[in-house]
Order: C-alpha cells, then structure tokens, then sequence
C-alpha cells in the first residue's frame, strides 16, 4: 500500500513538473519574403596564358606576362585585383630543361570593376598567346547592407502578415517567440567568355560577348509571434 501511495505520488509529481514546463501560450508562425535584384559591380575573370611557337622562335610565357601586367597597370587595375592563379607545371624551370618543347600555361585572375577594361587589357596583349577567359564569379560592392535591409524588409512582412490574420480572429499580436532566416540568393553561374583580338588586320577590333547578369537576392524570414 505505502509503495503504490508513493508510486502515486512520483506520477502526480512529474505531471505537475511537465504542465510547467509546457509551454502553454498560443502562437502563430509565419513566413516573411524580400527580394531584389542588383546588378554585378565586380565581376571576377581568369585569363589563361600558354606559350606557343612562332616559327622557330618561342614566345615565353613570361614574355607574355609581361604584356598582360602592362596591361592591367594602363588600364588602372589595382594590384590588389590582378593575381596569379596556377602555372601549368609545379616545376616549371626543370620540366623545360627535359623538354626543350614543353609550353608552360598560367592562370591569371582580375577582379574588374569597369568591365570597359575587359576588351582593352586583351587587345594588348598577344592574341595567339591567350588560351581562354573565364568569368569565375559575380559580385556587388555593397551586397551586404542590401542584404541587411532585405531581411528587415521579410521579418516586417512576416509581422504584418502575423497581425493581420490575428487581427481577424479579434485577438492581438503579442512578441516573437522565434526567428529563422533563410538565404534563397542566386547568382549568375560562372562561364566562358569568347575573345576575339585583331590578327592580321588592323581593321578588325577586339570583341567579347561578355555581359552583366543580374544577382537576386532572396530571403526568407519564419517567425514565431505569441497571440495575446
């Protein structure tokens, strides 16, 4: 009998504990989105180098890197923004030594903020010597207070979304319970980019089909609100 009184008694104990610990207040979740669009100020590009045979003569790669660091110096690259990626061979100097015909390639990044200078940095330089181009990346200078302003804007949506359906059943809106933000943001994929130079004819200018793909920034706020 005194076993099944304190059995009894441990029961009553834990329900009492969990009903306070439950949480009991009645609460609506929601979901708040912002979007918006920006156009890319920065875009990341490689340009790949490879020496190649003029007749007997070689052109070397750095021959070659000489006139791209030209380049990018005219056009008012910062050094920051010009860097050295990749050489073709981790021992450059002893694989030409083996190999009298070896053609070294190197890879050269540019963060471009004028994408004017594209077409003007690869016209100065020799057109049989560029491999590719590629565009690694997009990028907006001030992505980040964008980004800021953009999660208000959804956590504010989110709220007058709250109240609005609160309202409707006449009760109040009371403080938020919890927070959860998702990032749905896309940018453009990274892709090649066709250059043309001039060759034999000084009439021909250099083209590219490079262009400015738009970055969408999306986010998505749920939110948890206590209805009074």
């Amino acid at each position: 009998m005194k076993k099944l009184f304190l059995i009894t008694a441990l029961v009553a104990t834990t329900f009492g504990a969990f009903a306070q610990n439950a949480d009991l207040r009645r609460k609506i979740e929601v979901t708040g989105i912002a979007e918006q669009e920006v156009t890319p100020d920065i875009i990341n590009v490689s340009i790949s180098l490879k020496e190649y045979m003029n007749g007997k003569t070689k052109v070397t790669i750095s021959t070659l890197e000489k006139q791209l660091e030209k380049a990018v110096a005219e056009a008012g690259i910062a050094k920051e923004d010009f860097t050295i990626n990749s050489l073709s061979s981790w021992n450059y100097q002893t694989e030409k030594k083996k190999n009298p015909d070896f053609l070294a390639s190197k890879q050269y990044g540019i963060k471009f903020r004028d994408l004017n200078k594209f077409d003007q940095i690869l016209s100065k330089v020799d057109a049989k010597g560029i491999q590719s181009t590629n565009i690694d990346s997009y990028d907006y200078s001030k992505i980040n207070d964008i980004k800021n302003a953009l999660k208000l804007k959804a956590l504010i949506a989110a709220r007058d979304k709250a109240a609005f359906l609160v309202s409707g059943l006449g009760d109040k809106l009371g403080s938020v319970l919890n927070i959860t933000e998702s990032d749905n943001s896309s940018f453009p994929q990274p892709r090649n980019v066709m250059f043309m130079s001039k060759a034999a004819s000084a009439d021909v200018a250099p083209v590219s089909d490079i262009d400015v793909r738009k970055i969408k920034l999306s986010f998505q706020i749920n939110a948890i609100f206590e209805i009074k």
